[in-house]
């Protein structure tokens, strides 16, 4: 069935998708892809040899000064040679919006009988230790648990990969999960959600990062064409 316009563009939805083989897989599409995303980076700077007292940034601000006034280390490449900094991890929240309108108008069997009910349960289990898992300790025990391998993996939570198109392909953890439960169904299946998470990037050397991370660079590196802007800034002599 088409919507009569061929010519339309495919547009990209974001995804949850488990990282690694366990029972049952954990997968969920955003039906709706978030209306903003946001990100947050925080940064701490400090100096060699001054403190950071909880409360007070006062040795930091005084260290400041300090090169401020003296004329022989007036200038910013010295500071920002003596000058250190820590990066925190980059964390993302954002909303999920569930609605089972278009499948029971679908027909759908699932849906008409428990709505959206299987897509919360998923993300959810995202939140689960493995440990937990009844299906994997059911398939564990049927099949034994052979060396090096089991499809419920110790305590851990799943490691969850936060997929926003080509370009993001981010390992995350979830750090909460907001469920609100908007409508339901006659048998009191939740038919309308939101669900609002917090996630904080894992970074490092993994593949998934290290993929994002390089296109990151190469969009940056693309923002070169716009370079010729920089006619239209005041520069101090």
């Amino acid at each position: 069935m088409t919507d009569g316009f061929p010519n339309k563009p495919k547009i990209l939805r974001g995804a949850f998708v488990e990282f690694g083989l366990s029972l049952p897989p954990l997968i969920v599409v955003f039906q709706f892809n978030p209306v903003q995303l946001t990100r947050n980076r925080g940064l701490t700077f400090s100096f060699p040899g001054a403190s950071n007292g909880a409360g007070s940034g006062g040795s930091v601000e005084r260290t400041l000064r300090k090169f401020h006034g003296d004329k022989a280390n007036a200038n910013l490449l010295n500071l920002q040679k003596n000058q250190l900094v820590t990066v925190q991890e980059q964390t993302i929240g954002f909303d999920i919006r569930l609605d089972a309108t278009d499948k029971l108008d679908d027909g759908d069997g699932i849906t008409e009988e428990f709505g959206v009910a299987p897509q919360i349960a998923t993300l959810e289990l995202m939140v689960t230790p493995k440990a937990e898992s009844l299906i994997g300790a059911a398939v564990s025990a049927l099949f034994g648990k052979p060396k090096g391998f089991s499809f419920t993996r110790g305590a851990n939570p799943p490691l969850v990969l936060f997929i926003f198109g080509r370009k993001r392909v981010l390992p995350v953890n979830i750090n909460s999960m907001n469920i609100t439960e908007t409508e339901f169904s006659t048998h009191l299946n939740p038919v309308r959600a939101t669900v609002a998470v917090s996630l904080t990037v894992i970074e490092g050397g993994s593949v998934p990062y290290s993929y994002t991370r390089a296109l990151t660079e190469v969009m940056s590196v693309l923002n070169l064409a716009n370079i010729a802007d920089v006619a239209d800034v005041v520069i101090p002599g």
